[in-house]
């Protein structure tokens, strides 16, 4: 099955800066559950969203460039991504930018 990488470019500010990193993982796969965007699925027992993020911070820290890859089954607008899962995420992670990687 053909998958379709996007990376994203977010913050990490306000009340967030305390969401462990495991938490944030958390919140970005209920955000992309809920923004019903064609998610590409791990298989396997346990299926979740393929979402990977290229670094994990610190408790605490604010950031300004924060980058993860998420997949996608078929190819999508990255102004329509950015809109539906800007609407998704709280308030203290701002989607910057978003764009189709080739690997």
């Amino acid at each position: 099955m053909e998958k379709f990488r996007y990376k994203l470019t977010f913050s990490k500010e306000l009340f967030m800066i305390y969401l462990s990193h495991l938490d944030l993982m958390r919140l970005f796969s209920r955000a992309l559950r809920r923004s019903g965007l064609p998610l590409f699925i791990t298989n396997g027992f346990n299926p979740h969203p393929k979402i990977s993020f290229e670094r994990a911070l610190k408790l605490g820290q604010t950031s300004e460039r924060e980058v993860a890859h998420i997949f996608l089954k078929t190819r999508v607008d990255e102004a329509a991504i950015k809109d539906c899962l800007t609407r998704q995420l709280p308030d203290g992670i701002t989607l910057k930018e978003v764009g189709e990687t080739y690997d």
